[in-house]
């Protein structure tokens, strides 16, 4: 092996799943994917972190403690490593400093090796506590500096420039820092930028550089090599079927164009290939998660929009989730609007889902009709200092608010809330991180509840079932016939695809609304079109029934019955897109009838109280 060969970092099995699928993949499969790649030797494979927590309570009923313990017995000999997002771990806002302590020693006790921490702000204040807890844990702690621009900038910009980022770098190895992570989490640094950027910072620190990008744009690729070029230490890398397109360059065609050069890192391409097969065999009961709402698997919007990989496939999730599809164009061209307001943030969680779901609720409802809770604190600065000032017309729309008693966000109160269902630390520090789907997870983990048919997607499909999804045009489930029609060309961009389950089988079946022409003989008849309407906070002609202007889960009410109130006061607040909206009123009047409990599950349209 060459004395200066590039370390490969795998990010399939976390940022690879969660670029292109919307971190759906199950556990089961990620332990058949990790099995096929047990014996190659990686520097480290990324596997747990980033939205791979939330995502497995909230969408799958799965345990993410438990997929993280599994992964380890199965690969004991690869260094595991997690993203975390500072002092807001894996969820959305700030924790205290003693969840965080008991989170990374959790994490680390059940199998992280390497803490790759980032801020979403480059503030090296939230990221104090986690690097501590990670140090005490005799961990590997690994500082990230978010890549971002202001606005078609590169390394050049008022803001982000060469100064910026050496400072960050030689601040982030003074707090003990034992490597550093350059994350061009949208993919649009340059080939050239990075080959400046790792060159100077290899002059000013003396610990290994990682560089991770993503192939949005079509630069990720490039700049991996400029960065090898550079003499980057580590580069990330994912297994093709899942790299591209908005996840990171694949390992494959890397592999051989080092091969037998300075930097080769003399991993065996059939071990790969053999990995890749598998994965491949098990993506098609997943295909419905990837996007085809772009003709080409490049995108050079994102060189204006910035959206990372992971937001974007979850943005696009939740776009279909609310119907409202049709407005992913009106929402890319309000994020760099949005971001602009806040002051330029870098686009990575939890500040890109902020600005993406407030990008969103500005298209749906109206220009700041609706700001989520997430954005008022990050308005009044409790996510950090931004890197330039904030649209003082939006600042004016935030009341400041009185602080909440610490004790009410802390481990205690999280025992406490879940005493008569476990005890368990893992359980505890779920409900700490999601209090609300943390706790309907647990209610399922423990059998208090049935898991709901929306979690039950992607379950036990075997590989026989995905191979005829693919190949066949007829299935025969005992005496009935399933007619699924592989000629995917000609879809109409109304077409939608759906998991049908029949006999304990998953299948996915893709549907396009036909038109009242009759005279088309190879459409049929019985399917009913439906068309978006536009998501709107009113009451109905009855005018006192106040109805869910989009599906969530009920956070808390704000109001009790018999409560006066004014057109505009709060209502109550609805967990959705990830995000905390308040919901407020349409008129003046009385608080008659509060039908749900918190964390009911709210479908867009449902009865949320009545007003008289």
């Amino acid at each position: 092996m060459p004395n200066n060969s590039i370390k490969i970092t795998d990010t399939t099995l976390r940022d690879g799943q969660q670029s292109i699928l919307a971190t759906r993949l199950r556990t089961e499969d990620i332990i058949e994917i990790a099995k096929d790649m047990k014996n190659i030797p990686f520097y480290s494979m990324e596997v747990w972190g980033g939205a791979t927590f939330d995502s497995a309570t909230r969408f799958l009923a799965e345990d993410p403690w438990e997929r993280l313990k599994l992964l380890k017995e199965i690969l004991p000999n690869t260094p595991l490593m997690m993203l975390l997002r500072g002092k807001s771990l894996v969820g959305y806002k700030s924790y205290n400093n003693e969840i965080i302590d008991s989170f990374i020693k959790e994490s680390a006790k059940t199998g992280i090796d390497i803490f790759r921490v980032f801020d979403a702000l480059n503030d090296e204040e939230n990221l104090k506590q986690a690097a501590k807890a990670v140090k005490a844990e005799n961990k590997h702690l690994q500082m990230t500096i978010c890549y971002s621009a202001t606005e078609n900038t590169g390394l050049d910009g008022p803001i982000y420039n060469l100064e910026y980022y050496e400072t960050k770098a030689k601040r982030f190895q003074e707090m003990g820092a034992d490597s550093i992570c350059i994350k061009d989490m949208a993919g649009i640094i340059s080939p050239y930028d990075i080959f400046k950027l790792v060159s100077s910072l290899k002059k000013l620190i003396d610990i290994p550089i990682q560089f991770h990008t993503h192939s949005t744009s079509g630069l990720g690729p490039l700049s991996v090599i400029k960065a090898i070029e550079a003499n980057v230490d580590i580069v990330d890398t994912c297994l093709s079927p899942l790299s591209l397109r908005t996840s990171q360059p694949p390992i494959e065609p890397l592999l051989i164009t080092l091969k037998n050069s300075e930097r080769d890192p003399n991993l065996n391409l059939d071990e790969f290939i053999r990995a890749s097969e598998k994965l491949k065999s098990i993506l098609p009961k997943y295909s419905d998660l990837v996007s085809n709402s772009n003709n080409s698997i490049l995108d050079s919007t994102v060189l204006k929009h910035q959206i990372p990989g992971g937001m974007y496939s979850n943005l696009l999730s939740q776009l279909k989730e609310s119907d409202s599809l049709d407005k992913l164009e009106e929402v890319l061209n309000e994020i760099p609007n949005t971001r602009k307001d806040m002051g330029y943030p870098p686009l990575v969680t939890p500040i890109s889902q902020i600005v993406g779901s407030q990008a969103v609720s500005n298209v749906i409802f109206g220009k700041y009709k609706i700001i989520s809770e997430q954005m008022q604190n990050y308005i009044l600065g409790e996510y950090g200092k931004p890197p330039s000032p904030i649209n003082p017309d939006i600042i004016e729309m935030v009341t400041p608010k009185s602080k909440n008693d610490p004790s009410d966000e802390g481990l205690e109160n999280a025992k406490n809330s879940i005493s008569e269902i476990s005890k368990n630390i893992q359980d505890v520090l779920t409900y700490a991180l999601f209090p609300n789907t943390g706790m309907k997870f647990l209610r399922i983990k423990y059998g208090l509840d049935q898991v709901p048919e929306n979690m039950k997607l992607y379950k036990s499909v075997t590989t026989d079932t995905a191979e005829k999804l693919q190949s066949k045009s007829e299935i025969n489930i005992k005496e009935n016939i399933i007619t699924i029609n592989n000629n995917l060309q000609n879809l109409s961009p109304d077409s939608k695809t759906y998991n049908i389950y029949i006999n304990d089988e998953s299948f996915q079946v893709t549907v396009d609304p036909t038109t009242n022409d009759n005279s088309s003989s190879t459409k049929t008849n019985n399917i009913v079109e439906t068309k978006t309407k536009n998501m709107e906070i009113e009451s109905t002609q009855e005018n006192n029934i106040v109805k869910s202007p989009l599906p969530g889960i009920l956070s808390k009410y704000l109001v009790v019955e018999g409560q006066d109130i004014k057109k505009g006061d709060p209502l109550l607040v609805i967990e959705a897109m990830k995000m905390e909206n308040t919901i407020p009123s349409p008129k003046d009047g009385i608080i008659k009838v509060l039908p749900l409990e918190p964390g009911n599950l709210i479908a867009r349209g449902d009865t949320l109280l009545t007003i008289e």
